[in-house]
């Protein structure tokens, strides 16, 4: 764990480095180059943060003291970081949210807030299609704006994995209050949950 800690660090001096002397050795005509270097260097810095955790947990330390020094919970420290095992195999559970998970979930919400009630439960699960008629879905949602008025806009979309289920959370906002849009993709791309959440619960 240590070599893999040292290594992250020799990579992170090493592009701080090449991002100290682009201004002097760099090509003049590369304007986006700084940023490039510094998209590299936040990247770098993740890798050590995920090798420190790994290295904590590895000599006993607990999700939660890794939580309190990340300021984040227990919880969300360990879906980020951990390397959860599948009960129903042995092996290690893939972690990795869809790429696509974020303007997948945007092409959901869209579809949710222009009413194309079609749309949206065409992409469902079979269970969910089972569960959730159009009409059902209209009538939810028009309770949602009959509490918190005409939809506004979207915020960032953020995403995790659990199990086989990639679970995104993207925040709605409405002239007189805020939600939070929380949809579950399967593998496939069709929605296995859908719920428009108060903040405080999502």
């Amino acid at each position: 764990m240590q070599s893999s800690l040292t290594s992250a660090l020799a990579d992170l001096a090493a592009r701080t480095d090449a991002l100290l002397v682009a201004p002097v050795l760099g090509d003049p005509d590369n304007r986006v180059g700084l940023v490039l270097g510094a998209v590299g260097i936040r990247e770098s810095a993740e890798r050590v943060v995920v090798a420190a955790v790994q290295q904590a947990r590895s000599e006993g330390t607990s999700w939660q003291a890794i939580g309190d020094a990340l300021g984040v919970t227990r919880q969300a420290a360990f879906q980020r970081y951990g390397r959860p095992t599948d009960p129903r195999t042995g092996e290690p559970m893939n972690t990795t949210p869809l790429a696509e998970a974020a303007p997948i979930a945007a092409s959901v919400i869209d579809d949710l807030t222009g009413g194309r009630w079609d749309a949206v439960t065409s992409r469902f699960d079979t269970a969910m299609q089972t569960g959730l008629s159009e009409d059902a879905l209209a009538a939810a949602w028009a309770q949602i704006v009959g509490l918190a008025g005409s939809y506004e806009g979207r915020g960032d979309t953020e995403a995790t994995r659990t199990a086989d289920i990639t679970v995104t959370n993207t925040p709605l906002r409405f002239e007189a209050g805020d939600y939070v849009a929380r949809i579950a993709f399967r593998d496939d791309r069709t929605i296995a949950g859908l719920h428009i959440l108060n903040p405080e619960l999502a």
